[in-house]
C-alpha cells in the first residue's frame, strides 16, 4: 500500500488533535469482575471467549469525540500490588465490581479504599461499575455503594453505575458520565 502524502497526513492529524482529547483511564477491580468482558463491550468485541488476564491488556476506545486508552490490569492477589505502578497520569479510574460476589465485597471495598488514598490518584474521579446485574443473585448498585462507603468520598466526582458487560446494559451511561464529567475538567 503507499503512503498517504504528506500534506493529506498533516491535515488528518491537524484535525484529530482538534477534536479528540485523548484520555488515561484505569480499569481495575478483583479478578473475575468482569473487567475484560467490560473492555470488550465497550470495544464492541465478542465477549463470549474470555480467559483471566495475566498481567494487562490496552484498547484505545473511541467515544464522543474522544479517544480513551484504557489499561486493563488483572485483578488476581499476586497482581494487585502492582496496581499502583499503572496509576500515573490517570484522568479516571473505573473500578469494576462484581455484584453477586457477596463473599468478596468486603476484599473488593479494601483495595478500592486503598487505591483512592494513592497519591497518583489524588481527586481522580472513580466510576464503579456494578458488574453483573443480569444474574439474579446481584447486590444492587445502591446497596454496593453503602457497603463501599463511597458517601465518604468528598474529595472527587464519583458514580456507581448497575451494569452487565455481557448484554452491555448500562455500559453505554457509565460511558456518557465519563464523557460528562472529564469533559468539564479538561
Amino acid at each position: 500500500m503507499g503512503e498517504a502524502p504528506k500534506g493529506l497526513l498533516s491535515v488528518m492529524q491537524k484535525l484529530r488533535g482538534s477534536t479528540e482529547l485523548e484520555l488515561r483511564i484505569v480499569l481495575l477491580g478483583l479478578d473475575n469482575a468482569g473487567k475484560t468482558t467490560l473492555l470488550k463491550c465497550l470495544a464492541s468485541e465478542d465477549v463470549s471467549t474470555i480467559t483471566p488476564t495475566q498481567g494487562f491488556n490496552i484498547k484505545s476506545v473511541a467515544s464522543h469525540g474522544m479517544k480513551l486508552n484504557v489499561w486493563d490490569i488483572g485483578g488476581q492477589r499476586k497482581i494487585r500490588p502492582f496496581w499502583k505502578k499503572y496509576l500515573e497520569n490517570t484522568d479516571l479510574l473505573v473500578y469494576v465490581i462484581d455484584s453477586t460476589d457477596k463473599k468478596r465485597f468486603e476484599e473488593t471495598g479494601l483495595e478500592l479504599s486503598e487505591l483512592i488514598d494513592e497519591e497518583n490518584l489524588a481527586g481522580v474521579p472513580i466510576l464503579i461499575f456494578a458488574n453483573k446485574q443480569d444474574l439474579g443473585t446481584a447486590s444492587p448498585a445502591s446497596e454496593i455503594a453503602e457497603g463501599l462507603n463511597l458517601h465518604t468520598y468528598r474529595d472527587r466526582v464519583w458514580q456507581i453505575q448497575a451494569c452487565s458487560a455481557v448484554t452491555g446494559e448500562g455500559v453505554q451511561d457509565g460511558m456518557n458520565w465519563i464523557c460528562n464529567n472529564l469533559v468539564k475538567k479538561k
